[in-house]
């Protein structure tokens, strides 16, 4: 299962399409105080962060489940922003994040992203 801290629902959209296209098993989670529980108790093989989704505390997100044993290894988190928003990229490999994506980049490898990590959880 890959988990979704997105709120942007036009990117929402296109995941969504993406992983249904796919056959990927996805949820989306839109409560900053939800995101590290529901790693925590479903296992997500992937977090998809919207970088942008200030409201989602991100940031807080990723170093949370960093800095956790059990997740760290088996959680790998990807997150997309503007490619000129370099403190947001900062901030993001600083919090610990695996992969961080311009939103050009994201899309247009969305379905490697999916596919791989989807075919990682069956």
């Amino acid at each position: 299962m890959i988990l979704c801290a997105v709120d942007d629902l036009m990117f929402a959209s296109r995941i969504r399409a993406a992983a249904k296209a796919l056959g990927v098993a996805l949820e989306f989670e839109r409560s900053a105080d939800r995101i590290v529980p529901r790693v925590r108790g479903e296992r997500p093989t992937l977090v998809i962060f919207d970088l942008n989704a200030t409201k989602l505390r991100p940031m807080e997100a990723i170093a949370a489940i960093r800095a956790d044993e059990a997740l760290r290894s088996a959680t790998r988190t990807v997150g997309y922003v503007s490619h000129v928003q370099t403190d947001v990229i900062a901030a993001a490999r600083d919090a610990g994040i695996d992969e961080v994506l311009a939103r050009s980049a994201f899309t247009e490898q969305l379905g490697t992203i999916l596919s791989i990590t989807g075919s990682r959880a069956g």
